[in-house]
């Protein structure tokens, strides 16, 4: 949620340097503690820049992922206790087999935020390894939800839960993993104390390859879907029968999926690296990933409401 890396942008775009993301945010602006001087400087590569975004996120980033945490877990506790429950009122495009994996990828994104909120206050200590494999899961969880969604507002495949439809369900999570892999390729342990995304060059075949998967499952499937529905007569049914909140969790990941393509033409100079658009860019990636960052909560609420109107709709006349 952030860009706090003591490099200059001319370093970052000049192979052998490093490019460090935090596990929350891609960290690429400088930040100096002295902040009493030179703050109008707007050349990276004359004098340092200072980056008051970086001690905003240092104090705002743990509590939040640990209130986003909680909340995911009462959620997503309520979500499947009403599946339990009530099977019977899952129905197609929100079928009980659906909306349980949709439940478990919101899990297994709210699992990790812990141990980000702790590496964010107090430095990662586990190593390169789970840093690594934090970085596959919580990649593999938000692609896993974002194939989930496109298979159920695009057929019947979730009707029933039959051989073919778990086999579906198979190939959507291990296409997920494989799509993750070049996240935990990039990712690494910088300064023994931070969890980050090592990228030597920002043209670097893996980097390019986890930037393009990226692009594609959270910024251009939304835009293929929406426009689909709009064209498509049984889609737009499907919205109305209460599948639209499921597509809540491409909206919140949108926005991210933009901010990683500005990230990409300012590192590559293609927009004009200063100080002033590094540190408003900075803000704009950092809220948009704490957006996405909340759909672990509101995914599954916004399916438990859906539920319920569809059960009061017939009584109520609607919702």
């Amino acid at each position: 949620m952030g860009n706090c890396v003591p490099v200059t942008p001319g370093i970052v775009e000049t192979p052998g340097s490093l490019d460090m993301e935090g596990i929350t945010g891609n960290f690429s602006s400088y930040y100096d503690d002295d902040t009493d001087s030179n703050d109008t400087l707007l050349d990276y590569d004359a004098a340092p820049c200072h980056n008051r975004f970086c001690p905003l996120f240092q104090r705002v980033a743990p509590p939040f992922l640990a209130a986003t945490c909680a909340a995911a877990a009462l959620a997503t506790g309520a979500l499947l206790v009403a599946l339990a429950r009530r099977p019977q009122a899952w129905r197609w495009p929100q079928s009980r087999a659906l909306v349980a994996q949709l439940a478990l990828g919101a899990a297994l994104f709210a699992a990790l935020l812990p141990a980000l909120a702790a590496g964010v206050a107090r430095g990662w200590h586990l190593g390169t390894g789970p840093c690594r494999l934090t970085y596959l899961l919580w990649h593999w969880s938000v692609f896993a939800q974002a194939l989930l969604v496109a298979s159920g507002c695009c057929g019947t495949a979730w009707a029933r839960w039959d051989p073919r439809s778990r086999r579906l369900a198979v190939a959507l999570w291990a296409a997920a993993l494989l799509l993750a892999t070049p996240a935990a390729l990039v990712s690494g342990v910088a300064g023994d104390t931070a969890c980050v995304r090592r990228s030597v060059d920002i043209l670097a075949p893996v980097y390019l390859l986890h930037l393009a998967l990226c692009l594609c499952l959270l910024l251009l499937l939304p835009a293929g879907l929406l426009l689909a529905a709009l064209a498509a007569p049984r889609l737009r049914a499907s919205w109305a029968s209460g599948a639209g909140l499921a597509w809540l969790f491409l909206g919140l990941w949108g926005p991210y999926g933009a901010g990683l393509a500005g990230e990409f033409l300012l590192q590559a100079g293609l927009l004009e690296p200063t100080c002033g658009s590094f540190q408003h860019f900075d803000i704009a990636l950092g809220l948009s990933e704490a957006l996405g960052v909340l759909h672990c909560g509101l995914g599954p609420l916004a399916l438990l409401l859906a539920r319920s109107c569809r059960r009061d709709a017939g009584a109520a006349g609607g919702c």
